[in-house]
């Protein structure tokens, strides 16, 4: 069944990238709803900014939506993976400004308060993409790639200079409350330099990095309290990767796998996949197949301790 929230949720905060104060809330929405954005401080105009993989536009480090209008919505992805893997297809996100609170740089926040105020069924089937042949797209050294599955499952790896970080790889089924459970309170991440250098070019106004993420330099961890897991890094890619892929505006029954994979090439991915009619088709799900997509089921106990 389609899911919605009980009641709206409230949040507040600063844009890591804008540096804006803003003020957001989840709000339930009806069956077939989707997801969208609407900006509360736009008072002439369309407000509205769809949830969707044709809606992105490039960014810096994020991911950002934008209407037809040039309204857009900014660093969107950890709220979108809080909602697919809580399982929530239809909602109304209103926000009072550019971008979405950057919190702890995790899902965690958004999560919490998703279980808490409670989760509904709506009475109508789940629509998902199941993907029917391989589709992959490559940057340099970066690939995204989704091939068959009956479940959503996501593999990625990572590979940086850094000693504290060095080669990551992390394989999930995403069934069964694994985002709740295993990503939601990884936080984003960055080299010491990376953060210098986007200070310079005003990239960063909103947080500090290292209370907003983790920070690395060479083989330190700079940011107070160090790692919630040892593989934290490929722990947040699978949680961005997540978001990215909710924005295909239904579950995937899908393997997503990345290798050095950031948002913009999954939103390549997703380009791909979509110019490919033979490549997937949408499926209505049975009870089985409902009770294998991500969120189906999930509750509060599951949510990390460390969180």
């Amino acid at each position: 069944m389609q899911v919605t929230l009980k009641s709206s949720v409230r949040f507040s905060g600063k844009g890591l990238h804008s540096g804006a104060a803003v003020n957001l809330v989840v709000h339930p929405a009806s069956a077939d709803y989707g997801i969208w954005f609407r900006r509360g401080d736009i008072l002439i105009g369309d407000a509205m900014v769809p949830a969707r993989w044709d809606a992105v536009k490039q960014a810096t480090l994020c991911t950002q939506i934008s209407n037809d209008a040039g309204v857009s919505v900014s660093t969107v992805e950890h709220l979108m993976a809080a909602l697919a893997g809580c399982g929530v297809h239809n909602a109304l996100i209103e926000l009072d400004g550019p971008e979405v609170p950057i919190m702890d740089g995790s899902s965690a926040g958004f999560v919490r308060a998703i279980l808490k105020t409670g989760l509904i069924e709506q009475g109508r089937s789940v629509r998902a993409i199941e993907i029917l042949k391989p589709v992959t797209v490559t940057r340099g050294e970066a690939v995204a790639q989704l091939s068959p599955a009956t479940e959503l499952r996501i593999d990625f790896d990572i590979d940086f200079v850094d000693a504290a970080i060095g080669k990551q790889s992390k394989t999930l089924n995403m069934a069964n409350g694994s985002f709740v459970r295993e990503l939601c309170d990884s936080r984003t991440f960055c080299r010491k330099a990376d953060v210098d250098a986007m200070r310079a070019n005003g990239l960063v106004q909103g947080g500090d990095p290292a209370k907003n993420g983790v920070v690395f330099d060479g083989d330190k961890v700079l940011s107070p309290g160090g790692l919630r897991h040892a593989d934290e890094p490929v722990r947040h890619k699978m949680l961005d990767a997540l978001g990215d892929l909710a924005l295909a505006g239904a579950p995937i029954l899908g393997h997503y796998h990345g290798i050095r994979a950031g948002h913009a090439l999954t939103n390549d991915l997703l380009r791909a996949l979509f110019a490919d009619p033979t490549a997937w088709r949408f499926v209505e799900c049975t009870p089985r197949m409902a009770a294998r997509l991500p969120g189906a089921g999930v509750h509060m106990a599951e949510f990390p301790a460390v969180a």
